[in-house]
């Protein structure tokens, strides 16, 4: 049953529409900085979790791209103001671009967020508020990035097109360090050696190291043919993620040439970022990178590490897989609010992947400093 709105209301206000569920009237309310603790407290307790749920993401977006946030808390009705009962959240980024109305997306610049509730019924109250939100914007699409192959969006009033073409790589991690290195095979305990060997050291950074840390970040995005993400972006990230980020850096004697952020959440370290110069990695700076990363997780109790998104059988992915981390699929539901027809689980068709080649290619041919420029402008607009 649900209780109707005054005419006229934006959804996006302080107060959205109210529905009776079970003895429960449950409202939907738009998150704000007074309301972070709330919102991170559920997040931090939910199963499905991930670190990009958090309310960091949401200002770091907006501090770096101005992309605006709408962040929706399912809350019971029968709460005070400063004890909220949150049984729900949906963090939405409006993805905008220029000349045109954008999209709604549950979240840009990484793998998966989506949406968290207790039950399907806020499931769906959520849902119904996103699609209000996207229809008074003018969105024409809406995506959910998840690990659910369903996206609880009614598939016969929209147009649903699912693509799994991608995993992400999850390991479980044993009780120490030590315990994990003895149990992988010799010869990746030779390459975790082998930096070390040629002299390389593994130090952890901060805010402090940032123009560091994106010198070697940009050159390595600029290689292999991808515009780079704003120094403001890292900048934000590392500000509001707080304690919940780590910067790892790798030198070969005082020249930095591997780093890497690792974001922290419940039980689970998540690296979505990390690149090595190419002319050292004959040196294997990664396999000193990573080593630190997933040492630091197994000594300090956490118990899953998550190598991030990789398509199979790519060279990624044999890196990941060689830890012993394992697939899992990743579903990104882009739901159309204009076209009526399903599209599950389709992979990228090969002239569009022939396409992205051929300009990664000449990206990397840009000197330095027009590719950090130009990337540093359009990065915004690209989700990925």
């Amino acid at each position: 049953m649900s209780i109707s709105c005054p005419p006229g209301q934006a959804v996006w206000t302080s107060l959205s529409c109210a529905e009776i569920i079970g003895n429960n009237i449950i409202k939907v309310i738009l998150a704000t900085e007074n309301n972070q603790t709330l919102w991170d407290s559920y997040v931090l307790r939910h199963k499905d979790s991930t670190p990009y749920h958090l309310y960091a993401w949401k200002q770091a977006v907006e501090s770096a791209y101005g992309h605006k946030g709408y962040y929706f808390i399912a809350v019971s009705d029968d709460a005070t103001d400063s004890n909220l009962k949150v049984e729900g959240v949906l963090p939405l980024i409006h993805l905008k671009i220029p000349f045109g109305r954008g999209a709604l997306i549950s979240l840009p610049f990484c793998d998966t967020a989506g949406l968290l509730s207790d039950n399907k019924d806020i499931e769906q109250l959520l849902i119904a508020e996103t699609l209000t939100l996207g229809k008074e914007i003018g969105v024409k699409e809406i995506e959910m990035r998840t690990s659910k192959s369903e996206c609880g969006f009614k598939s016969n009033t929209l147009t649903i097109d699912t693509q799994s073409h991608k995993v992400r790589m999850l390991l479980d991690l044993p009780d120490g360090s030590d315990i994990l290195f003895e149990g992988f095979k010799s010869k990746l305990r030779s390459q975790i050696r082998k930096p070390e060997k040629e002299g390389l050291r593994f130090k952890w950074g901060n805010i402090n190291k940032l123009d560091d840390y994106y010198k070697v970040f940009s050159i390595n995005m600029k290689d292999l043919g991808s515009p780079v993400h704003s120094r403001m972006w890292f900048r934000s990230v590392l500000e509001f993620y707080a304690e919940k980020i780590r910067m790892g850096l790798v030198y070969k004697e005082n020249r930095l040439i591997g780093c890497g952020v690792i974001l922290i959440i419940n039980n689970t370290v998540t690296i979505p970022w990390a690149s090595t110069l190419r002319k050292y990695n004959y040196l294997s700076p990664n396999m000193m990178l990573y080593w630190n990363f997933l040492a630091f997780a197994a000594d300090e109790g956490y118990l899953k590490f998550d190598f991030g998104r990789s398509s199979p059988g790519e060279s990624t992915f044999r890196f990941k897989a060689q830890w012993g981390a394992q697939p899992e699929a990743l579903y990104w539901h882009n739901i159309s609010l204009k076209k009526k027809k399903v599209v599950i689980g389709h992979s990228v068709p090969k002239r569009v992947s022939s396409n992205k080649e051929m300009a990664a290619n000449l990206w990397s041919k840009l000197p330095l400093c027009v590719a950090n420029t130009l990337g540093a402008r359009i990065r915004k607009y690209i989700s990925l």
